[in-house]
């Protein structure tokens, strides 16, 4: 009767895989269908065929763009490093600055003001600001920083306060001194949170990335090369090829912070929060 039942289970969850998969690929299709037929029925050289992208996706990754001499791949390294450095410097200042401020509250109250001023600013509007500070290499970089920064910030401390006070008394019963009921409780305690703020602040850095290197004309990425074929040459085909690497790159960020978020917050035994 166990096995029976296990087998049961197996099946069940076989059967909601290939559920999924189907879905995803019936709408992908779907997709497909629509961005062609709305290829024929426009007929412009704005909205290029299906087929004419992927050619234009082949050619750039074999033979790379004509005009500054990138391949895609190059393109596709530089955006991701920027993101990446982005994601690493919001990571070391939001969350130990959530921490702080999630446990000490005078601290929390001098500084919402301020952090509830900031933002709301939409990250890419800085871009000009970090060029003429930094540099065309670092300004994306910085918008990226801005875009993750608040929401791990603000889930960071999320999660110190909903941290139960009973649970910090017991601590400190039990002998643990101060830095040890942070760095054992709360720190621990809070990374559910921290997760679904490196998930929400993952896809919005993939935009401002994008977006930033689109307005910062200078340095390269793949925002620059769509921006540049679009307005310059008014090649399409190779705007929608770069549109198309926006969106499989995306999807990949966010859905790796997706299933990381939810395994962690299934070994924590924190359910769906």
């Amino acid at each position: 009767m166990a096995v029976s039942v296990k087998a049961i289970d197996k099946d069940s969850r076989l059967f909601k895989f290939v559920k999924n998969v189907v879905i995803v690929i019936a709408s992908l299709i779907t997709l497909m269908l629509i961005w062609w037929f709305l290829s024929i029925v426009v007929h412009s050289a704005a909205i290029p065929t299906p087929l004419q992208t992927w050619n234009a996706l082949v050619y750039l990754f074999q033979h790379g763009d004509a005009t500054s001499g990138t391949t895609m791949w190059g393109n596709i390294q530089l955006s991701l490093t920027r993101y990446v450095e982005g994601f690493i410097i919001a990571f070391v200042t939001a969350v130990p600055l959530g921490l702080i401020l999630g446990y000490f509250k005078p601290l929390n109250k001098f500084f919402t003001p301020m952090i509830e001023v900031l933002r709301p600013i939409a990250p890419i509007v800085w871009a000009p600001v970090f060029l003429f500070l930094f540099s065309a290499n670092m300004s994306p970089v910085m918008t990226v920083v801005v875009g993750i920064f608040f929401p791990l910030l603000t889930n960071t401390i999320f999660g110190v306060q909903k941290i139960e006070s009973s649970y910090l008394d017991a601590a400190r019963t039990l002998g643990a001194s101060g830095p040890q009921v942070f760095l054992k409780v709360i720190a621990p305690s809070t990374v559910p949170y921290i997760m679904n703020g490196i998930r929400v602040g993952l896809g919005v850095g993939w935009m401002c990335i994008v977006a930033a290197e689109m307005i910062v004309p200078l340095g390269g990425g793949i925002g620059l090369f769509v921006s540049v074929q679009a307005m310059q040459y008014g090649n399409y085909s190779y705007v929608y090829a770069g549109i198309v690497i926006i969106a499989i790159l995306g999807l990949l960020t966010t859905g790796v912070a997706d299933y990381a978020h939810k395994v962690i917050v299934k070994r924590m035994g924190m359910g769906d929060e």
